[in-house]
């Protein structure tokens, strides 16, 4: 399964909970996170001023990140206008608009609560998790 993964869910990660679920599942191999030079950077930036660039389990997602595990890469996609309340949501949308994603897993309420964009899923990590041991 294919998936985009919002930042502030990556971040979430590092705390554990359903978050790090969502990471594990990835790690095991079992979902492939699609991903753009920006969401890249804005994962970066925000472990970075959060003071967590230290923590241990940043060079191990590092380390898969850079040898592409489990990864669906695209370098430009389309500029699409959808999130009103964020602009800067855009860019996970766009992303799995064009690495065709099945969903979109986020915590923020603006890009939730367009639910569903062209067929894709935009869930919480909870109702993620839900949804894919369902479908197993």
């Amino acid at each position: 399964m294919r998936v985009v993964i919002d930042t502030n869910v990556f971040v979430s990660s590092f705390f554990g909970g359903k978050p790090r679920k969502v990471i594990e599942l990835w790690k095991k191999g079992e979902i492939t996170i699609c991903l753009t030079p920006c969401i890249i950077e804005e994962y970066i930036n925000v472990l970075q001023r959060l003071g967590l660039e230290e923590e241990p389990e940043i060079g191990e997602l590092i380390g898969l990140l850079a040898e592409g595990y489990h990864i669906s890469f695209i370098t430009k996609t389309s500029s699409l206008k959808i999130v009103q309340k964020d602009p800067a949501h855009d860019k996970f949308i766009e992303c799995a608009v064009a690495l065709k994603a099945e969903a979109i897993i986020t915590g923020d309420k603006g890009l939730k609560a367009i639910r569903d964009y062209m067929g894709i899923k935009i869930l919480s990590p909870e109702e993620f998790l839900s949804l894919f041991h369902r479908s197993k």
